[in-house]
């Protein structure tokens, strides 16, 4: 049976949900990030947790990695940041992408130890962590894509990524 639930009037332009479903992180079409937890059965609402607050224009992508609870989030700002739960607050990660147009989309790899961006810039930003100066790093796949990456997902191998862009193309890509 399907529910319905008020989060404002304003519209959410992106999503996601955390593995058990009982929570979502959501944009209401601004630099803002709204994070709700699920009361359960009895009270059957929603209750807002957080406001994740440090993109500087409108957020474009959220994904929320199911097994390690981290949430990525990219904007029209150019830039992403990977939010870690710490003593229950979300602690920000800035990952900078060095693309110049803004960022469109961000999907988590299946193993979570890195994501994908697609933007405005005609490639896609693949992100790691590195150990050694404890940030997250990119790298560009600049294969010929003529057009704004709107769709990333990945295959589960955690090596091949799909795209979808502006020239009504799908790509598959390999990224290491």
């Amino acid at each position: 049976m399907s529910q319905v639930h008020s989060f404002g009037i304003q519209p959410i332009s992106i999503h996601s949900f955390n593995e058990n479903h009982n929570q979502i992180a959501f944009s209401p079409n601004n630099d803002e990030v709204h994070i709700y937890k699920s009361g359960g059965q009895t009270s059957g609402g929603w209750e807002k947790e957080d406001v994740l607050m440090e993109h500087g224009q409108r957020v474009t992508g959220i994904d929320w990695a199911p097994k390690s609870n981290r949430i990525v989030t990219c904007g029209a700002d150019r830039n992403a940041y990977v939010w870690t739960l710490d003593s229950g607050k979300w602690k920000p990660t800035l990952v900078i992408l060095r693309i110049n147009r803004a960022a469109t989309c961000v999907r988590w790899s299946p193993m979570e130890n890195k994501f994908a961006v697609g933007s405005g810039a005609r490639l896609i930003s693949v992100c790691y962590f590195e150990q050694e100066n404890d940030w997250w790093v990119s790298k560009h796949i600049k294969k010929p894509i003529r057009s704004t990456v709107t769709s990333v997902d990945w295959h589960p191998n955690n090596c091949l990524i799909a795209s979808g862009s502006t020239d009504f193309k799908a790509r598959l890509v390999y990224s290491q």
